[in-house]
């Protein structure tokens, strides 16, 4: 069997899936833009890039959606181009293993009409439930918004209905898709390395420019995005540490992530969505125990949950983060909004606290309490692991049930 992976940023959700076909002696080929930080063993990983293109006229009312969709065309092109260098070469895959986010999976059946065509179905946008409109701060509902939202999807549609399969990550993911695609539509988590991610009582982290190191015992708060911005409740967040150091002023709060916008809006010209916000609240915070570490290695990050007494997590009903189950599986205990992706994973008072995503006041008090109470809820710490462990594990559970759906995706 020969396997093409397709992923500008490969190996991104494939890379335990990928391997495991190497593997197993299989031929893996992938297709990206970018470099990968850590190779595949037995992938070959291959480049291609994009020629550029006249983008639509900036008057039109949906210039920014037609640019968008025509940078997705742009991508689809140039991956069919690479595909078909590999065709010429010699390479004619059984399966191909698309991310549809991008347009790669365009032209993937004129190319390889023969293939299985598997598809990651990782988000649909629009929709009620879903992230386009929940947050009235920053967007409301409009018809322009939902012109824009339909065009936002065209790729997406495209790529469903061209696959043999789909493939989401959670049931809230594949919810987002419409009806009738989603009896296609297989529900694998990528899978979660628990023996990686697991509590240790020796773990300590030391924050340089504070001179200070953080041990659990410690009374640390937590809180960790790809991007300081809107769309993972860091606006919310920043309004709750007034009233959080007030009820707890012994504790520090360290706050990873990057200056960007992954996701949503990007902040005003000048400006970035992390000092907005800072600057809203910062008279009435005592910075000395506030740590902005901006991105921090992997390994680092997994540090900061092994010493964190409370770790936040908060996002719009979008794509559910891996680090909240990996902060689950090293036996935090989470504070994190009660939005319909993490009600998959956290039950109130089980194995996680759960809050309303506005009101940033009753999130001081629920990080407050759970500082508190931590050895009375320490019991939720271990029911989060075990949710990991039994649900998501990447050896016994996720893995498996991937090479399983690769090995025997149905024919076209």
């Amino acid at each position: 069997m020969r396997y093409l992976f397709i992923h500008q940023n490969f190996p991104g959700q494939f890379r335990h899936v990928a391997g495991a076909l190497a593997a197993r002696g299989r031929e893996v080929v992938a297709l990206g833009v970018n470099k990968a930080a850590e190779p595949v063993p037995g992938v070959r990983h291959v480049l291609y890039r994009e020629r550029s293109h006249p983008g639509p006229q900036a008057t039109h009312p949906l210039g920014g959606a037609l640019a968008e969709l025509q940078g997705k065309f742009t991508r689809g092109e140039a991956a069919a181009r690479a595909m078909v260098s590999l065709q010429k070469a010699g390479f004619t895959p059984d399966v191909v293993v698309v991310h549809s986010g991008w347009g790669e999976a365009f032209f993937v059946k004129d190319v390889f009409p023969a293939a299985r065509m598997v598809v990651y179905a990782e988000y649909y946008y629009g929709g009620e439930g879903g992230d386009a409109a929940f947050d009235p701060e920053f967007s409301k509902r409009s018809l322009a918004a939902d012109e824009r939202m339909r065009i936002k999807n065209t790729h997406l549609l495209h790529a469903l209905s061209e696959c043999d399969v789909a493939l989401s990550p959670t049931v809230f993911q594949r919810g987002r898709h419409p009806a009738w695609a989603q009896d296609r539509i297989k529900v694998i988590h990528e899978g979660i390395d628990t023996g990686r991610f697991r509590p240790d009582p020796q773990a300590s982290v030391h924050l340089k420019t504070a001179g200070i190191t953080l041990r659990p015992g410690d009374e640390t708060v937590t809180f960790a995005v790809r991007q300081l911005e809107p769309y993972r409740g860091y606006h919310i967040f920043m309004r709750a540490l007034p009233l959080l150091q007030k009820l707890r002023p012994g504790a520090r709060v360290v706050i990873v992530g990057a200056d960007g916008a992954s996701y949503g809006a990007q902040p005003p010209p000048g400006k970035t969505w992390r000092n907005i916000f800072l600057e809203e609240v910062a008279a009435r915070l005592d910075m000395s125990r506030v740590h902005f570490v901006g991105r921090v290695p992997h390994a680092v990050l997994t540090q900061l949950m092994q010493v964190s007494a409370a770790h936040v997590y908060l996002t719009y009903p979008f794509v559910l983060s891996w680090s909240l189950l990996e902060a689950m599986s090293a036996g935090c205990l989470v504070v994190a909004s009660d939005t319909a992706p993490v009600r998959e994973v956290i039950e109130h008072g089980k194995n996680g606290l759960l809050t309303d995503f506005f009101d940033h006041e009753r999130l001081a008090h629920s990080i407050a309490d759970a500082l508190a109470r931590r050895d009375e809820l320490s019991p939720l710490r271990a029911a989060a692991r075990q949710t990991i462990a039994g649900r998501y594990d990447l050896t016994a559970h996720c893995l498996p049930a991937q090479v399983a759906l690769l090995e025997s995706a149905p024919a076209p």
